[in-house]
C-alpha cells in the first residue's frame, strides 16, 4: 500500500508520498511514487500514484515517453492546454492501461487498479489539484475538498482535517503534513520512510523545494517525538473519566 497527500493552498501546492510497496510482510521494497514534469516559465505537473506497481509505472512510462517527442506521440501531457485536459489524458491513460492489463470482464475492480493525485499549475490559469480514479474519472480540489489522499488515508486524515488552514505556510503545511504521515505509520506496517516532498509556489511555475526525508532526518524525528509526547500531555490534562 502506500501514502500520498496532495494539498492546496493560497500559496500554492504541497505534495508528499511515501516509498513503501509491499506483498506481504516478507516482501518490502523502495520505490518512487512521484514524479514531475517541468516546462520551466510555461507549467509544472506533479503526479503521485497509488495502487499495483506495475500499474503506475506503466502509467508513467507512458506520460513521460510521449513527452519525450510530442510531435510523434501525442496526446502529451506538456502540450494539453489546460490543468483540466492534462487531467483527461492522465485519466484515459490510466484507464488503458489497465484495461490491457486486466483478464476479460474485470476492470477497476481487478487487482491491476490505481488511483493518481495530479497537482500543477499552466500558466494563464490558477494552480490545480485532481484525484483520478481507475475508472478513469476525477474529481477536483476545491475550497470544500482542499487536500486529497490516496493509499491509506484513514490514520492520518482526521489530523489535516482538524488543523487545515487555506492561508498557512508552506512550511507549517509541511509539518502538517509530517504529523499526519507520522501517523500512519505508527499504525500501518504497508506505509514507511522515506518520504518525497515537494513545494509548488503559485504563478512561479517550477518546483520551489524539493526534498527526500528519511528516518533519520532530524527534523522528522523530532516531530514524531514531539507529537507523541504532546499527544500524552494532551490526554493527561484532560478531566478524569469516574465511575
Amino acid at each position: 500500500m502506500t501514502y500520498c497527500v496532495g494539498m492546496m493552498l493560497d500559496r500554492g501546492l504541497v505534495m508528499m508520498s511515501d516509498t513503501r510497496t509491499n506483498a506481504g510482510v516478507d516482501n518490502i521494497s523502495t520505490f518512487k511514487k512521484m514524479f514531475t514534469w517541468e516546462t520551466p516559465g510555461e507549467r509544472i505537473l506533479t503526479v503521485m500514484t497509488a495502487g499495483n506497481l506495475a500499474t503506475t509505472q506503466a502509467l508513467v512510462s507512458l506520460l513521460d515517453e510521449r513527452t519525450k517527442a510530442p510531435e510523434d506521440r501525442e496526446p502529451s501531457i506538456l502540450s494539453a492546454p489546460s490543468m483540466f485536459q492534462v487531467a483527461r489524458l492522465v485519466a484515459k491513460t490510466l484507464k488503458d492501461v489497465i484495461a490491457t492489463h486486466a483478464d476479460e470482464g474485470q476492470r477497476a475492480d481487478s487487482a491491476f487498479n490505481a488511483t493518481v493525485l495530479l497537482g500543477g499549475q499552466i500558466k494563464g490559469s490558477e494552480p490545480r489539484l485532481f484525484l483520478i480514479y481507475p475508472e478513469g474519472n476525477f474529481i477536483e480540489a476545491g475550497s470544500e475538498t482542499p487536500f486529497f489522499q490516496i493509499g491509506e488515508t484513514k490514520y492520518g486524515k482526521p489530523i489535516l482535517v482538524r488543523a487545515y488552514d487555506p492561508q498557512m505556510s508552506f512550511e507549517e503545511a509541511v509539518k502538517l503534513m509530517l504529523v499526519s504521515f507520522d501517523s500512519t505509520v505508527k499504525a500501518n506496517l504497508s506505509v514507511g520512510l522515506p518520504f518525497d516532498l515537494q513545494v509548488i509556489e503559485k504563478d512561479t511555475y517550477k518546483v520551489a523545494y524539493q526534498r527526500r526525508i528519511t528516518a533519520d532526518d532530524p527534523y522528522y524525528h523530532e516531530i514524531s517525538t514531539g507529537w507523541g509526547e504532546a499527544l500524552k500531555a494532551t490526554l493527561d490534562g484532560l478531566p478524569g473519566f469516574s465511575f
